[in-house]
């Protein structure tokens, strides 16, 4: 690539010579270890612009969830003209369709879906799109269900496998925006246009073949971006040239990916420090001052807050609150010791104030014990003031990731623009054990779903027999499981390809199949009561367990006792080896995640009584969480306990949502505030992998829930992401009351 004058001020070699926005941060970001006091509040601008997003929400809210919705036009890069709050006072422009807050429409994943989502919200699907998508264009949730064995349908009917990405984009995918500001679209075509070239000539294989129908995807992708660009009046061929077309640039990269896919996490990657380059330099130029600055940050995420889907009832069911995990991951160390903290990284946190407290874009910090304590100090402030970031550990995964990986979706570590994820869906583990003990038969339905097995025919149920059938069943369990998502990730590549997000990846990438885990703590503590208490079997009229009576007591998961921690620890390592025994679609990496998102309260309706003592339909813990109330000897003992889970088993995440009340950190803001910082380093030194911080009385959330018109901004953690407390349905409000909130820091 040539000298671009684009890049004039900026330093470094080898990022001029390749595509490596890795060497260039590296080679130009400014370390800031100082405190926030440069911080500025927000421009008229953006309070005008809120004032217009406050009240498009309010207007969504009284229509029911949806404000507006196209029926007719297909979404893609191209398919809308621009759309705009306010295009005098706008510093960031674009937005998916036409108008704010009206949601496109993706029939690629499901034709069947689009129209039960327009149905359930009043509206009706073109009949010309319905025709051409029933009769003349396959979907992916087409393909799919042609695909899916009976034996994969009966355990999506029973809820032993739920919430498979097999009618929507599967998101959690990271294109590396990045590269569009700092190379410009043209250098990016010649990049592929190149890979296209290399790979002509020699053998025509099935991978081949593939592979160079992506590429010329891809570069259609790209080319549709140019247009993009044009369309709202910029030239992105050529690199930004100013901090402002740098964050510009990058947002349309973004913008593109979400006009063309409705995954479930359209994640952002890690912006701020990149972003924080051009701005310096354009402080050095004198082109820029901190209010223009912070406007700009302000702006974009503005932009990012606005990103919607249309999602049925049962999507919304399982993950409520509208979310679209739009994470910005923040912070961390570089490899070369050096902080990646810069004063953009503060500018991001600051929205939380300029622009009030909200979900999106879900801000994720990466924590190290090594970051500036000032830093740390104002993440504190401002998880205490907001409820809304999450922390995940840098020194688990900087070692395995490099210093430039950012987070998708709520917990899931990759490498920007070098890796890729096959995710879907949640493996019931708790469930799995009750086919254990019942031999494959449903507690609820009383079908046969998994292969006959031997049931347990004691009266008492014996550890020993139940963990060998255990590991029986989770045989069967892990290979359908995988089987299955093979089939989606196959079917999803050729029906709802992402041109765009690849077309910002490398050509050679690392793929990962990320399975998932729900109903951990109720699988662990009842192996824990079986052990060491007695369960007795209840049984129905024909033999199938559906109740259990535990005589004695048991040591619960969540209180620092090695008894129930061990057998934590050995679930999540059994199964993890029983996944790696299944092949998988294009060689990705076996990985899992503990993360359950809100649909631990589908899960919980979907599973019968445990043998912990739960009792049917009541929900699981979110997460890698002990179940509710059971860790009950303060919050270090329930943190310790999650922390010894190991990452290197679940490195698609461990997710832990964590509650406090105020007090508990301390008498005044001051102390709270290191206490706070304090409890993160020690969870980190431990080796927990990541944590939701949620800092709140339960009697606010009571009274949010009685009285949700004075409290329009409640923000909470839930399960690796962040809602607006009263977007949650009735059922869900009450299953976070219901949560374990600590009211002192050790018993």
């Amino acid at each position: 690539m040539e000298n671009m004058k684009e890049w004039e001020g900026f330093q470094g070699k080898i990022w001029k010579e390749e595509i490596n926005v890795c060497n260039f941060i590296q080679k130009n970001y400014k370390p800031y270890e100082g405190d926030s006091s440069f911080l500025i509040g927000p421009t008229e601008a953006t309070t005008a612009l809120m004032k217009i997003v406050e009240d498009l929400s309010r207007k969504e809210q009284e229509a029911g969830g949806v404000l507006d919705l196209d029926t007719k036009i297909v979404s893609t890069i191209t398919s809308h003209k621009p759309g705009y709050l306010d295009k005098n006072l706008e510093k960031i422009v674009g937005i998916q369709t036409d108008k704010p807050f009206k949601r496109g429409m993706y029939p690629y994943g499901g034709i069947r879906m689009v129209e039960e989502i327009a149905k359930a919200y009043g509206y009706t699907v073109d009949p010309e799109v319905s025709h051409a998508f029933r009769d003349y264009r396959k979907t992916h949730n087409q393909g799919v269900f042609d695909a899916y064995t009976e034996e994969m349908r009966a355990a999506r009917r029973s809820g032993i496998i739920t919430g498979l990405p097999d009618a929507y984009g599967r998101g959690r995918i990271i294109g590396d925006y990045r590269r569009i500001a700092l190379y410009g679209v043209d250098a990016l075509i010649a990049a592929k246009e190149a890979s296209v070239s290399l790979r002509c000539g020699g053998e025509m294989s099935d991978n081949v073949i593939r592979l160079l129908e992506e590429l010329h995807e891809q570069l259609r992708a790209l080319n549709e971006l140019k247009e993009l660009g044009a369309m709202h009046g910029f030239d992105l061929s050529r690199p930004a040239a100013t901090a402002r077309e740098a964050f510009q640039w990058l947002y349309f990269g973004y913008l593109a990916a979400v006009k063309e896919q409705n995954g479930a996490a359209m994640s952002l990657g890690r912006t701020s420090t990149f972003l924080d380059i051009y701005i310096e330099r354009d402080f050095d130029r004198n082109i820029i001052t901190e209010s223009e600055a912070q406007e700009l940050v302000d702006h974009f995420v503005m932009k990012l807050r606005l990103v919607k889907f249309a999602r049925t009832p049962e999507y919304n069911a399982l993950f409520s609150g509208d979310p679209t995990w739009v994470t910005e991951s923040i912070g961390g160390m570089g490899v070369d010791g050096r902080t990646m903290v810069t004063k953009n990284s503060f500018r991001f946190l600051r929205t939380l104030d300029n622009l009030s407290s909200a979900p999106e874009p879900n801000l994720t910090v990466l924590w190290s014990e090594n970051l500036p304590n000032e830093f740390k100090r104002y993440c504190a402030a401002m998880s205490i003031k907001t409820s809304a970031i999450q922390y995940e550990n840098d020194d688990v995964m900087r070692p395995r990731w490099g210093d430039d990986y950012g987070i998708a979706c709520c917990v899931s570590a990759m490498r920007i623009g070098k890796q890729m994820q096959f995710f879907g869906a949640r493996a019931n583990i708790a469930k799995a054990l009750l086919y254990a003990i019942n031999g494959g038969v449903d507690e609820l339905s009383k079908v046969q779903v998994a292969p006959k097995f031997q049931p347990v025919s004691t009266e008492y149920l014996d550890y020993d027999d139940v963990m060998d059938k255990f590991k029986t069943m989770l045989d069967w369990f892990a290979a359908l499981y995988v089987n299955t998502l093979n089939v989606i990730h196959y079917m999803h590549d050729k029906y709802f390809y992402e041109r765009i997000e690849m077309a910002l990846h490398d050509t050679e990438i690392m793929r990962t199949m990320a399975t998932g885990i729900s109903g951990f703590s109720v699988a662990v503590d009842s192996l824990s009561a079986i052990k060491y208490a007695k369960v007795k079997t209840v049984r129905d009229k024909n033999g199938i367990v559906e109740d259990y009576i535990i005589e004695g007591d048991y040591p619960k998961y969540g209180n620092n006792d090695e008894r129930a921690d061990a057998i934590a620890v050995n679930l999540l390592k059994m199964f993890m080896s029983k996944v790696k025994r299944t092949k998988t679609y294009r060689n990705g990496k076996h990985t899992t995640s503990i993360l359950t998102i809100t649909s631990n309260v589908v899960y919980g309706k979907k599973t019968g009584n445990t043998p912990d003592g739960r009792r049917s339909g009541t929900p699981f813990a979110p997460g890698a969480n002990p179940m509710h109330g059971r860790d009950a000897h303060g919050a270090l003992a329930s943190l310790t306990s999650v922390a010894k889970l190991p990452y290197s088993y679940s490195q698609d995440g461990i997710s832990n949502t964590f509650s406090i009340v105020p007090a508990a950190l301390g008498r005044d803001e001051s102390a709270r505030e290191q206490n706070l910082a304090a409890m993160l380093d020690g969870y980190v030194r431990n080796g927990g992998h990541h944590l939701n911080i949620n800092v709140f009385n339960r009697e606010t959330l009571l009274d949010a829930q009685a009285h949700p018109e004075n409290y329009p901004q409640l923000t909470i953690r839930v399960s690796g992401y962040a809602v607006r407390f009263t977007t949650l349905t009735k059922e869900q409000q009450d299953e976070v009351i219901s949560r374990t909130i600590h009211d002192k820091v050790a018993a």
